[in-house]
């Protein structure tokens, strides 16, 4: 199913198990930087948009309603996530205003949520960098495959996992040839290496034949 039809039947779904404002909120609130993310955050990352909730309504400490851009409600946690245009959230806002929203974000975290925010700059130009910031906090919640214990991992290969978070992309071994100053032959080890213990993905190239480049994976955190 490609990303057009899945968001379209996301958006469906949600909007059949709604009336009133709760509707409309949803109507008129899921706009571009809301479909940006979808696009360009969530479903590469996820593939599906499971437990996901688009303009959910939440009540702030005074006892006012409030609907987040999106919240993620899995067995295991509660996940609030904002996306914030420079002008509305910084550019636009008076002292009150700020106020009143940090307040809220408190409030939610002595509710049992978590609150993560990602700026529209970043969804629409670093995309990249907002899948592996996210990835990194699913992945605190999110079971993978079984749990490799630091130890099975050497010094190297802990510092390709760095690496890869810190480029925020998947990895060349010309990437860790260069970090690590080790050989093309060296480099191309470890990253099969870590392919082999699950903690990374190899990406087909164009052409369908040869490995281009290696995607960490989500439970590779853990180890950081």
């Amino acid at each position: 199913m490609s990303f057009e039809e899945a968001h379209h039947e996301f958006i469906q779904f949600h909007i059949k198990r709604r009336t009133g404002e709760r509707r409309g909120r949803l109507e008129r609130g899921h706009q571009h930087a809301e479909m940006l993310f979808c696009q360009q955050v969530w479903w590469p990352l996820q593939g599906k948009f499971d437990h996901l909730h688009p303009e959910y309504e939440v009540v702030d400490w005074r006892g006012q309603s409030y609907f987040c851009d999106f919240v993620w409600l899995s067995p295991a946690a509660k996940l609030i996530i904002e996306i914030k245009g420079f002008g509305p959230h910084v550019r636009d806002m008076d002292r009150q205003k700020y106020s009143y929203e940090l307040n809220r974000e408190t409030f939610l975290v002595a509710m049992g949520y978590q609150v993560i925010s990602f700026s529209y700059d970043d969804i629409a130009h670093r995309p990249e960098l907002c899948v592996t910031l996210l990835r990194m906090v699913l992945s605190r919640y999110l079971s993978g495959a079984e749990p490799i214990q630091l130890k099975q991992v050497s010094e190297h290969e802990h510092e390709v996992i760095r690496l890869a978070c810190k480029l925020a992309r998947p990895l060349k071994p010309v990437d860790v040839a260069s970090h690590l100053e080790v050989s093309h032959r060296t480099a191309v080890r470890l990253l099969q290496s870590l392919q082999a213990k699950g903690l990374f993905r190899a990406v087909i190239g164009s052409e369908g034949k040869r490995v281009a480049r290696y995607e960490i994976q989500q439970h590779a955190l853990k180890l950081l």
